[in-house]
């Protein structure tokens, strides 16, 4: 079955050899943020041929290609996720005791980040927010 992330390498004129298309079909599975050796861990199931040398290529090629998204969260590892078009604008919230990250979106705090720019005379053209917390003991 053809990943997601492979039918947009393609259409990037990306070429896309048997080992990366297992490593796109890793990333588009993944319903977490995955470093690159468990990219590679989902990926050698698939094709124990593959190297992690070859992960981090592909990786590499996909972030150059804007396809992907790295995420640093500061345990020392980039953590990586899907960059679709078509994929829900969202923020991240760290769990800085587990290393979790949850996904978020809030309208408001979309318009509030329009209005702080726009007040210090800007257009906001791009952003990136990554929230650090420890969960709340009841």
């Amino acid at each position: 079955m053809t990943s997601k992330l492979e039918i947009i390498c393609q259409s990037a004129n990306i070429k896309m050899t048997p080992q990366r298309k297992v490593i796109a079909e890793a990333i588009s599975n993944s319903s977490d943020h995955p470093d690159v050796e468990e990219i590679y861990k989902r990926a050698n199931l698939i094709d124990s041929n593959i190297s992690l040398a070859t992960v981090y290529r592909t990786v590499s090629l996909l972030e150059l290609h804007n396809l992907i998204k790295k995420l640093e969260i500061g345990d020392g590892k980039a953590r990586y996720e899907a960059n679709y078009s078509n994929t829900k604008h969202h923020h991240h919230l760290i769990d800085i005791e587990t290393g979790k990250i949850l996904e978020f979106a809030d309208e408001e705090l979309e318009k509030l980040k329009e209005k702080i720019a726009k007040k210090l005379g800007y257009e906001l053209i791009d952003h990136r927010l990554e929230l650090y917390g420890k969960k709340i003991k009841p």
